[in-house]
């Protein structure tokens, strides 16, 4: 059986960027087709087919590729793929890649109104997301979570409960975009060379198109309110260095 990673999400935070960046890389093949993500663990019919038909349907056996990995950001909110990872392949690294939620949630916001899902201005979609999350969408996730799928810890905690610790590579946006270090030492823990220098290093991918609205002070003074719990505990919990995140602010500074 081959080797497997799984990049999990965060959704608008370089997973395309990340998901482009491994798949140059000689002794790696990412799952095809880049987009629809796969989704393969939270479909219960292609699941029960096994994993022989899931490495047919997705990979195209490489020539050199010894680690196979897929994106599939939905899986970060499912436990369901996180229990059904674990059961296939319980040495499977999972790699997070998160964004200061804060801008995350801006853009997460902008990327469902470029899609025609959201109606509603910025403001209002933020402050009503609780009373909005229950509502029936066709997603495999819920559109308007965007201040929700922001509390990274949340999600990790969970898969934590499949994978052992040293498994789990949390990776932060704003550090690893465009840095060769970064993406050497992320070789290095997936096991493959760090020799290849991949050339989208410094490309950008899937932007939205809307020019970005800067929140209003009260709106942001909310959003900075929110998110304060959620990232002193995964600072705390991960032992990261989150003062690359402008909503990241350490007691008594």
């Amino acid at each position: 059986m081959n080797e497997h990673f799984f990049i999990i999400g965060a959704q608008r935070s370089g997973t395309t960027y990340l998901y482009s960046l491994l798949d140059s890389h000689p002794e790696i093949e990412m799952a095809r087709p880049l987009r629809p993500e796969p989704k393969f663990f939270l479909d219960d019919s292609r699941f029960d087919q096994g994993v022989v038909v899931y490495e047919r349907a997705y990979f195209r056996q490489k020539p050199g590729a010894r680690l196979l990995g897929e994106k599939s950001t939905s899986y970060m909110e499912h436990e369901k793929a996180a229990r059904r990872i674990a059961a296939i392949f319980p040495a499977a690294k999972i790699i997070a890649l998160l964004r200061d939620p804060v801008e995350r949630a801006i853009s997460n916001y902008y990327f469902s109104v470029e899609n025609g899902l959201e109606t509603l201005n910025m403001d209002q979609a933020f402050r009503r997301e609780a009373e909005r999350a229950t509502q029936a969408t066709t997603a495999s996730v819920s559109p308007f979570a965007y201040l929700a799928r922001g509390r990274y810890a949340d999600y990790l905690e969970v898969y934590e409960r499949f994978f052992p610790r040293e498994q789990l590579i949390i990776l932060l946006t704003e550090q690893f975009t465009g840095s060769l270090e970064a993406y050497r030492s992320l070789c290095e823990r997936l096991g493959v060379s760090n020799d290849y220098v991949p050339p989208e290093l410094h490309c950008r991918f899937n932007e939205t198109g809307l020019p970005h609205a800067v929140p209003s002070p009260n709106l942001a003074k909310y959003l900075y309110d929110y998110y304060e719990p959620a990232n002193m505990r995964l600072a705390v919990r991960y032992d990261l260095d989150l003062r690359c995140w402008p909503s990241f602010a350490p007691a008594g500074e």
